[in-house]
């Protein structure tokens, strides 16, 4: 098995979960989630491999998009974690996506109003991820507003955007860099800065 798991189980758990926790309750702030390195033709990072070891484990159903599926993925999260993979999105818990597959009409779960838990987390992978960009984050765990440079993903922030209209239904997300990984929960507003009017305009 070429893919790592956590080098010490608990204690690397804890951690990250902690990390996960303080992502999640701060919407837009970076951390880092540091795991042993994966081999170079792994699709994802880091810090998506390092929530994956921590959120899933034998009762959690995965969703994997077709760019970012691999047997070895597949094999090393049913090694490590022995979670179970799923065709069907809308029964997934966890579910690996990239940008353009938000595009497509995929019918993720986003839980009830009685039971709003009871939807899909989103972990997408991007190649820029940084705190200085034009989307404004606004809402709960954001005293007044919070940045994000997510390399373009005009797609991804719009369906982000629509999202919050389902609240308190909805996807929440993790987006990652590398070992970089920030979380958008369903309750963020999401707005586009425009740098030319010194405006924001909604998504």
């Amino acid at each position: 098995m070429l893919w790592p798991g956590l080098t010490d189980p608990v204690h690397d758990s804890q951690r990250l979960f902690r990390q996960l926790l303080q992502a999640m309750s701060e919407p837009g702030t970076l951390h880092n989630l540091e795991v042993a390195a994966l081999p170079e033709e792994a699709p994802i990072g880091n810090a998506l491999w390092g929530a994956l070891l921590t959120l899933c484990d034998l009762d959690s159903q995965v969703w994997i998009a077709r760019e970012l599926d691999t047997q070895a993925l597949r094999d090393a999260l049913a090694f490590h974690t022995g979670c179970r993979l799923t065709d069907e999105p809308s029964g997934a818990d966890f579910a690996l996506v990239t940008p353009a597959t938000l595009t497509g009409d995929i019918a993720f779960a986003t839980g009830s109003d009685e039971y709003p838990d009871r939807s899909t987390t989103l972990l997408i992978p991007l190649d820029r991820l940084t705190d200085e960009g034009s989307w404004q984050l606004s809402g709960p765990g954001i005293p007044e507003r919070r940045w994000l440079d997510v390399g373009g993903g005009e797609a991804l922030m719009a369906c982000l955007a629509r999202n919050r209209a389902l609240f308190p239904r909805g996807l929440d997300a993790l987006l990652a860099c590398g070992s970089r990984l920030t979380a958008i929960p369903r309750s963020t507003l999401i707005a586009k800065h425009l740098e030319e009017d010194r405006s924001c305009m909604s998504q």
